[in-house]
């Protein structure tokens, strides 16, 4: 499994997600090889190449703009080649913009995280992050409840209605583009109560291509 991250220099940055990795293969009973790779060098000459040899990707979360190239490569390596992909906060943003540019012909989507100027703010700021200027602390933080659609892989996954998961974030799936990046495959797997948020989103014809807010 390739773990492709910004801070994979030091190993201990991801060590929540390295452990569940090992527990979900001893689990299934499989031997589970971890390829820390540099989502910056994804950015370079070298490419997509060194994800030719791993069976999965996982892209879990950051914070900031160095690096998140490299996470939209990963990503896109992973839809055209049908190469499963969990993608945990960032990495759900990442696959998104992804499916944006590369699908719905979006090519400046971004995140206003990382480009305010972009026309396609295909992830935003929550609505009640802005005008916040004390950031300690302030994000969406601690457990929320979310609903899983019926028939998707999420629902699967989890094999019930709601869940309840952690969060630590201020940008979200920007509601204004749902419905063009829906067309073009996506299916909003999780969503808030209220369904304003979205939780959850995955590819409709790939064979597990999913990603999760929190």
């Amino acid at each position: 499994v390739g773990l492709v991250g910004k801070y994979v220099a030091l190993h201990d940055a991801y060590l929540s997600v390295h452990e569940a990795l090992l527990h979900a293969a001893a689990h299934h009973d499989c031997a589970l090889q971890v390829e820390w790779i540099d989502s910056e060098q994804l950015e370079g000459s070298m490419g997509p190449a060194c994800l030719s040899e791993v069976d999965g990707i996982v892209v879990p979360g950051g914070f900031g703009m160095r690096g998140t190239e490299g996470m939209v490569v990963a990503a896109r390596y992973a839809r055209e080649n049908q190469v499963p992909y969990l993608g945990l906060c960032l990495g759900l943003q990442m696959m998104v913009i992804e499916v944006a540019r590369n699908v719905c012909g979006l090519q400046k989507a971004n995140s206003g995280e990382f480009c305010a100027e972009t026309p396609h703010p295909v992830v935003d700021m929550m609505l009640e992050q802005r005008g916040i200027s004390d950031l300690g602390g302030t994000m969406r933080l601690g457990a929320y409840p979310c609903h899983l659609v019926e028939g998707t892989k999420a629902r699967q996954a989890y094999q019930t209605a709601v869940i309840s998961e952690r969060h630590r974030h201020r940008y979200e799936i920007n509601n204004r583009f749902r419905s063009q990046i829906e067309a073009a495959g996506m299916v909003w797997s999780g969503l808030s109560p209220d369904g304003q948020l979205v939780e959850m989103g995955e590819l409709r014809d790939h064979p597990w291509m999913v990603g999760s807010q929190f």
